[in-house]
């Protein structure tokens, strides 16, 4: 879930225009999220903390934004939901941190914590997804097919999560797969995930 595309953010690209920076941003992080299964490099940070989200958003968004792996400074929402107080933040990233990761049960609940929390300024969805696949594949040897998941299902269901997340739980579960070394799985995941969010001018296989 992310925020406005009509604001254009301050970039290292010195874009100004909302659609160039947006055609800018999936080129460069599409191609960064292929490096991280390409060259290994997702299996070098640590699984369901904020430490380990902070490593993905840090390496995907590390060509765009300064802000790349760091917490927001700002308070952020999406419609009329706030995600998690600034003021707060900190100590709900801790409590997340602690949260088990057992079950697939638990590991969608800890999901959808992540996805209140939304700590980066721009960037959440998309590398909080990756880290979700992390752990299932730790903890169950499983992944999400996320090419397989309808877009508004998946949006209709976040939106509601914080409240209800058996829709969300039963959305994902229909979709597992043990295929987690499959790199076509991945890759489409990724396009998928950045479907979600309005990016879809590049297939990341093809970058």
């Amino acid at each position: 879930m992310e925020g406005d595309r009509n604001v254009v953010l301050k970039n290292k690209l010195g874009i100004t225009d909302p659609i160039e920076l947006a055609h800018r941003e999936e080129q460069l992080t599409k191609k960064r999220a292929q490096e991280l299964y390409d060259k290994h490099i997702l299996e070098t940070f640590e699984v369901g903390t904020y430490a380990g989200l902070a490593k993905i958003h840090g390496y995907l968004f590390q060509d765009v934004y300064d802000f790349a792996g760091t917490m927001r400074k700002v308070n952020i929402a999406k419609g009329n939901f706030r995600f998690a107080p600034l003021l707060y933040l900190s100590e709900a990233l801790q409590q997340i941190d602690k949260m088990p990761q057992d079950s697939y049960d638990h590991i969608i609940e800890k999901y959808v914590e992540m996805n209140v929390a939304h700590p980066f300024r721009e960037g959440n969805g998309r590398s909080t997804r990756i880290w979700l696949d992390a752990i299932l594949k730790k903890e169950l040897g499983k992944v999400v097919d996320w090419s397989q998941v309808d877009k508004e299902d998946y949006l209709f269901a976040m939106e509601r999560s914080p409240v209800r997340a058996t829709e969300i739980k039963a959305l994902l579960k229909a979709v597992l797969t043990d295929k987690i070394n499959d790199r076509t799985v991945y890759m489409k995941g990724i396009d998928a995930s950045y479907r979600y969010e309005g990016y879809a001018t590049y297939r990341t296989e093809d970058l």
